[in-house]
Parts: C-alpha cells; sequence; structure tokens
C-alpha cells in the first residue's frame, strides 16, 4: 500500500504543480515549480522518501518522452540540420567528456581520472524538455529550437555510450578507444534499426486490424501506442543497443507511417489526447522526482562539509559553479568555431549572413541545460567506485544551477527574436486546402444535382453557395488586399463570435435537459462531446487567425 500512496501522492503533486503556476502573480516555469514541490515533499515531516532506481527511471519514464519528441519534431529541418545536430550531438559529446573529464580529475583529485570521465559523461546530454518547460514555446527561433531538440534526442544515447566504457575503465583499468568506437557505431545504428522496425511493424499491423473504419473503436489501437516506445526501448537493450535511440526512431517511423497511411480521425484524436496527458504527467514526474533527490544529495553533503568546516561547504560550491563555467565555455567555444566554419561555407557560395550572430551562440550556450538522464546516469555508478558520492553531488548540482540560469538568463538574451519562419508556407497551405475544398464541393454538387429537378435542385445550389462561402471567406482573409482582408476578417470574427456563443448556449441546454431527467447520461456524454469538438475546432482556428 506504501507504493500505491506514492504513485497517488506524487500524481497529486503534479497535478497542483499545473495549478499552483497559474495562481503565482510572477510566471515561473513549470519545470520549476514542479522541482520545489518534489523538494518540499522531501521534507522529514512528511516521511515522503522516493528510492530514485535509473534502471527503473530509465525503462519507464524516458522512453514514452523521447518517443513523443521523437514523433513530434519536423523531420524536415531535423535532416535540414543534421550537420549541427550530429556536431552537438557526437563531436560536443565526446570533447565534453575528455576536456571535462581531466578538468573535474585536476580540479578535484579524489576524483580518480574514469569516474571523472564519467561524470563528463553523464554531464554532457542536454535536456530539451526541461529547455522548452522553462523558455516556452515560440520563444526561440524555431530554426535554433529543432538544432536544440534534435541535440537532446540524439546526445543521451552518445552520452549514456560514453558513461559506459568510462564504468568499464573504471572498473577494469582497460580501455580501447578503437573498440569504443566500433562498439558506439553499433549500438548507434542497433538502436535506431530496432525502433524503427517496431515502429513500422506496428503501423503495418494497424493499418490492417485496427481502425480501419471510423465506426471502430480506436482505443485497441492507442493502448497498443502506449507500448510502442517501452517495446522498442527494451528489445533494442535486449541486443546491447541504444534503448534511447530505439525510442526516437520509433516516434519518427510512426510519425512518417501515420502521414503516409492516414487512419481515421477519432485513432488521431484520441491518441493526442492521450499523449498530451502522458507527457504532462510523465515531464511533472520527472521534474518531481528530481525535486525529491535534490534535499538529499545537496542538503545532506553541505550539512556534513558544514560540520566539518565553512571553508569545505563553499569548496564543494565552488567545484559545482567552476564545473558549471567550464561546460558553458567549452559549449559556447564549440559553437562559435561551427558557426564560423558555417559561415565560410556560406560565404563560398554567395550566402550572406546565413548562421545566427552572437546572441545565438549565447542562446545555444545557457540552452544546453541538464535534466533528469544526468541524474539518472551518475546514480547508476557502481558503489564500489571511488569518488561517487562526490560525483553525484556536483552532477546535482551541475543540474540545478544549468536550470536556474537558463530561468534567469534565457527570457532576457531571447527577447526579440521570436519569429515564425513558417508562416508563408503555412499561409500557401491553407490557401491551397482551402480551394481544393471549394473545388470538392463544385464537384459534388454537380454529381447530386444530376438527376434532380428544378426545386431539388435549387436546393442543392443553395446548400453548396452555404459551404463554398466559409471557404471564400476563408480565402479573402489570406489575400493580399488590404481592405477585402480586413472586411473578411471583421466578418470572420464576428462569426467566431457568434457560433462559440451558440455554442456555448447548446451546451447550457443539454446539461439543463440532463439537470430535469428529460435526458440520460449517455446520450448527454454523446452530444456534449459533439459539442466539444465543435467549440475546439472553432478556438483552434480562431488562436491560428490571431
Amino acid at each position: 500500500m506504501e507504493i500505491v500512496f506514492t504513485v497517488l501522492i506524487l500524481l497529486l503533486a503534479v497535478a497542483v504543480s499545473g495549478l499552483v503556476i497559474r495562481m503565482l502573480p510572477v510566471r515561473l516555469p513549470l519545470p520549476l515549480i514542479q522541482i520545489a514541490i518534489g523538494a518540499l515533499l522531501a521534507w522529514p515531516t512528511f516521511g515522503l522518501h522516493v528510492t530514485f532506481d535509473p534502471d527503473i527511471f530509465m525503462v519507464l519514464f524516458i522512453p514514452p518522452l523521447l518517443f513523443a519528441d521523437g514523433w513530434r519534431i519536423p523531420k524536415r529541418e531535423f535532416f535540414m540540420q543534421r550537420r549541427s545536430i550530429l556536431m552537438l550531438a557526437l563531436g560536443l559529446v565526446f570533447m565534453t567528456v575528455v576536456a571535462v573529464g581531466y578538468f573535474v580529475h585536476a580540479l578535484v583529485p579524489a576524483i580518480p581520472l574514469p569516474v571523472a570521465f564519467a561524470l563528463a559523461a553523464v554531464l554532457s546530454p542536454t535536456d530539451a524538455v526541461a529547455l522548452t518547460g522553462i523558455v516556452g514555446k515560440g520563444r526561440i527561433a524555431p530554426q535554433l529550437m529543432h538544432i536544440l531538440e534534435g541535440e537532446a534526442l540524439m546526445n543521451d544515447a552518445s552520452g549514456l555510450v560514453a558513461l559506459k566504457f568510462a564504468i568499464a575503465a573504471a572498473l577494469t583499468g582497460v580501455f580501447s578507444l578503437r573498440a569504443a568506437s566500433v562498439s558506439f557505431v553499433i549500438i548507434a545504428a542497433g538502436g535506431l534499426a530496432t525502433g524503427a522496425a517496431v515502429g513500422w511493424l506496428f503501423s503495418f499491423v494497424s493499418s490492417r486490424f485496427l481502425n480501419m473504419t471510423e465506426e471502430g473503436d480506436p482505443a485497441p489501437g492507442v493502448v497498443m501506442t502506449l507500448l510502442i516506445p517501452f517495446a522498442s526501448y527494451l528489445f533494442a537493450e535486449h541486443f546491447e543497443c541504444s534503448g534511447i535511440l530505439a525510442a526516437v526512431a520509433a516516434g519518427m517511423m510512426m510519425n512518417y507511417t501515420s502521414i503516409t497511411h492516414v487512419g481515421p480521425v477519432s485513432s488521431r484524436m484520441r491518441a493526442a489526447s492521450t499523449w498530451t496527458m502522458i507527457e504532462f504527467i510523465f515531464n511533472g514526474m520527472v521534474f518531481i522526482l528530481l525535486g525529491l533527490q535534490f534535499p538529499h544529495i545537496l542538503g545532506d553533503a553541505l550539512l556534513d562539509a558544514h560540520h566539518t568546516s565553512d571553508a569545505q561547504a563553499l569548496r564543494l560550491i565552488g567545484y559545482v559553479a567552476a564545473v558549471l563555467l567550464v561546460l558553458y565555455a567549452l559549449r559556447y567555444v564549440w559553437v562559435w568555431v561551427l558557426r564560423l566554419v558555417a559561415s565560410r561555407s556560406a560565404k563560398r557560395k554567395g550566402v550572406a549572413n546565413a548562421v545566427p550572430g552572437v546572441r545565438m551562440v549565447a542562446v545555444t550556450t545557457i540552452a544546453g541545460v541538464r535534466g533528469a538522464v544526468t541524474l539518472a546516469g551518475v546514480l547508476s555508478l557502481p558503489v564500489s567506485l571511488a569518488g561517487r558520492e562526490l560525483a553525484i553531488f556536483i552532477a546535482s548540482g551541475v543540474i540545478l544551477a544549468s536550470l536556474l540560469v537558463a530561468v534567469i538568463v534565457l527570457p532576457f538574451i531571447t527577447h526579440g527574436v521570436r519569429r515564425d519562419p513558417h508562416e508563408a508556407e503555412e499561409k500557401h497551405a491553407r490557401v491551397q486546402a482551402a480551394q481544393a475544398a471549394i473545388r470538392a464541393v463544385d464537384d459534388m454538387h454537380d454529381t447530386v444535382s444530376a438527376g434532380l429537378d428544378e426545386s431539388e435542385s435549387a436546393w442543392a445550389a443553395d446548400v453548396t453557395a452555404r459551404v463554398m462561402d466559409i471557404y471564400r471567406r476563408r480565402l479573402a482573409t489570406l489575400g493580399e488586399e488590404d481592405t477585402p482582408r480586413e472586411m473578411a476578417r471583421q466578418a470572420e470574427a464576428l462569426e467566431l463570435k457568434m457560433r462559440i456563443a451558440a455554442i456555448h448556449a447548446e451546451r447550457a441546454t443539454l446539461v439543463a435537459l440532463r439537470h430535469d431527467q428529460k435526458i440520460n447520461d449517455e446520450t448527454l456524454t454523446r452530444l456534449m462531446r459533439e459539442v466539444d469538438l465543435s467549440e475546439t475546432a472553432l478556438t483552434t482556428r480562431g488562436r491560428a487567425r490571431g
């Protein structure tokens, strides 16, 4: 029962974090609120102590989150930015392992060199989930955000592979760069292939046996989708490949197959709402678990050092600050070098100002926040290794400090850089879709009117005109001429207000009928779903217009 109560308390904490962030007079990032709630729950009075098992954490929380990120990340931009992503996810990771590893060993001789490399390996992966929660959507330039998200998807695997070999070197005293390089290629390629295969196999089965019609129940397909990230992760780990890359590849493959084989609307809507809920819960759980661990790791270490001497406590804080500064400096230099190489290559092709400026380099540097994978990695260090406790303290301190620095600094250096580079293509897509809809309605009118008499034909023409008018006004709002476009926008805004008011009246009437026992719960649920879907479509379109 204790486990049940713990899970229920954590779920309640996730829900409360969503309420707290709305009630605060100052807008704070949700991950920071959740870490604070977790730290509060760690107070001894509450008696809630959750053991952080790295293996369970990696299997339970990481696959679905990475699967969702892999599904969501724009594939076109991911491919276009592949060089920058790989240089950050591979080149910067291994540079960080070497440089920071030697630095940590020189800074803290009590940490052996292999353990220092292991610490550097777990500090190399960045956390895009925490970054998005800190800055929000749209605050970082989309091109840069795509690079940061792609880096975070890929560098978890490279960092954990580096950790694996660092631990092996610490335990055996043997390390082979050639063997490590070959093993990394096999592990990465095997993970990508396993994830893609699992995703494709599910899509193949789903398109033939699940959700084949709009009338079918989409629940079995959605439940199966929830199992895909865990299946891909576990299969890859069973074959000693990268489970993290397998989850990412499965998400990308599922996105690709969902585009090529469009399924029923009910399945897509059910899956979207389910995954939104799962992401909120799992993200919240991750940060609350981080908050639960920080007081025990950081607080206990600082208290023990304080009992020894104040200088020892300050020395521990200095270790964290020094390692964080080196990580920032290394990341800044690496990104700056990549910028120089990219600018020279673009200049040879006749392209001027093809890369971001100094501010974007600074944003990229500060945006490299560390998160749950770092903590899980450092806690997985064998207990027998010398300097393990100090390495855990430094890693935990860097996680918390990088989050706080990003919370304070990023809003200032990202101010005024928001711009959607895809606005033109979105407008073009809306125009093309509206024109296709008008042509389809016109074709349908010709087909339907073929065998009708005069009165029926007039009725069909009236219906056709009313449906076409919706898309014609939509085209007018997307036009280039100012006066017709403004009039069309005002008309559409007024129509939107009226339709939402009508929907609210529908909903109130349905609730009143249920209250008076004139309809039953089943009828109310069915009709309310129709009303809710209509309002969702209208409000989504209204936000897009705004």
